[in-house]
């Protein structure tokens, strides 16, 4: 009796197991590096790709292999949208596309200006692409990334992915660029890359991405371009400052002198005071010094403080810089002004979140910059000068 109830269950059994009947093997995969989109017509968007070819990288190492043979190959087409786009494109391709691996998503810049936000709805909608994957806008044509062909790295993706992590720059994913211009400010920030010129004219594909400042939009719409230095600001404030040098020069005194800050904190206190919305930007930096071009004794307490007051006029003037465009030029609140206030004042900012495009430019700012150099440095007294002419009080 036991072994007839047992024939059935095992049947059972062997019909549940009904392994990977899905399964995709690695060599049908058209692995996509990178991906641009382009405006192509009034109708129809340009989708480009940038495909990783695994032959390159056999039958030897990766840069003996890359000298002989491209590593990636790019493709284009045309569509109505993405996903149409999508579908001509998988046509020309003996391989199933996937995105899965692709960190990298460039908007051109003509297109940024006409909207991106259902760019921007199919890649969060998508099962394939990743939240993290990095964002940007181009200078001109997005698709002319995807061809060149970096010296010190694989590919252009992995060129602007690293770009990403050194923090020189904004650094924005997929996922923080949906919670941006869906919330109430209606605002994001995308950085902003270019062509490096060649070395040499023969070569006009040898080069690289490299960043040249900030691309800022309004309800999905690209409005305006910070430079690196407004960029230097706005990261300030947003406390995103990470690894950067600051050269400064004090008045009444010859020569620069810069400085790597370590240690960086900004808070925003929002305030309302008579009806008046006011925020007070306070920011305290601690940095080394690196280079000494002065003929100061910087070891001596009193002229370190000269410096130091340098320093913080020099970062105090890049954020009233940036404020002012924002607030003046762009109307933006790159700075997420709004989220603090609504923290701090939830039923006040109930009552002008419609309208915070306009009251975002009468927030009266104040900044307050703290800043400290811990570290002279190996030396003593400034190089290459006689000690006769070094300056010790």
């Amino acid at each position: 009796m036991k072994k007839i109830i047992l024939i059935p269950l095992s049947l059972l059994c062997i019909l549940m197991q009904s392994g990977c009947w899905d399964r995709i093997e690695i060599n049908d995969l058209a692995i996509i590096t990178a991906v641009a989109f382009d405006k192509a017509s009034e109708k129809e968007i340009e989708l480009s790709a940038q495909v990783f070819i695994p032959r390159s990288f056999s039958g030897g190492t990766a840069s003996s292999s890359s000298n002989k043979s491209p590593v990636t190959l790019s493709r284009t087409t045309k569509g109505v949208n993405v996903a149409d786009a999508l579908s001509k494109m998988q046509a020309n391709l003996p391989r199933k596309v996937f995105w899965g691996h692709c960190k990298i998503y460039i908007y051109g810049e003509e297109l940024a200006k006409e909207g991106i936000t259902e760019l921007v709805d199919f890649l969060t909608r998508h099962p394939e692409p990743r939240n993290r994957a990095y964002m940007y806008v181009s200078k001109g044509k997005a698709k002319e990334m995807l061809s060149l062909t970096p010296t010190l790295e694989i590919n252009s993706a992995e060129v602007v992915r690293k770009l990403s992590g050194l923090d020189v720059g904004m650094k924005v994913t997929l996922l923080e660029l949906q919670k941006t211009l869906e919330g109430s400010e209606k605002t994001a920030v995308l950085p902003m890359i270019s062509i490096m010129k060649p070395e040499k004219a023969a070569q006009p594909m040898k080069t690289n991405p490299y960043l040249i400042g900030t691309a800022v939009f309004k309800d999905g719409k690209m409005s305006g371009l910070l430079s690196e230095r407004y960029t230097r600001g706005a990261m300030w404030i947003r406390n995103e400052i990470a690894s950067t040098t600051v050269t400064v020069k004090a008045k009444s005194v010859r020569g620069f002198v810069s400085l790597n800050p370590i240690r960086e904190v900004t808070k925003l206190i929002p305030k309302i005071e008579n009806g008046k919305w006011k925020m007070l930007v306070e920011v305290e930096t601690e940095g080394d010094l690196i280079q000494n071009g002065t003929n100061l004794d910087l070891t001596v307490p009193k002229l370190m403080k000269i410096m130091e007051n340098a320093l913080r006029d020099d970062i105090e003037t890049r954020i009233k810089g940036t404020l002012a465009m924002a607030q003046k030029e762009l109307k933006a609140d790159i700075f997420d002004f709004a989220t603090h206030f609504r923290r701090k004042f939830p039923r006040e900012f109930a009552a002008v979140k419609d309208k915070w495009e306009q009251v975002f430019p009468k927030v009266e700012v104040e900044v307050v910059v703290k800043a400290y150099i811990r570290r002279p440095g190996l030396s003593t007294i400034p190089g290459g000068i006689p000690e006769s002419e070094v300056r010790k009080k």
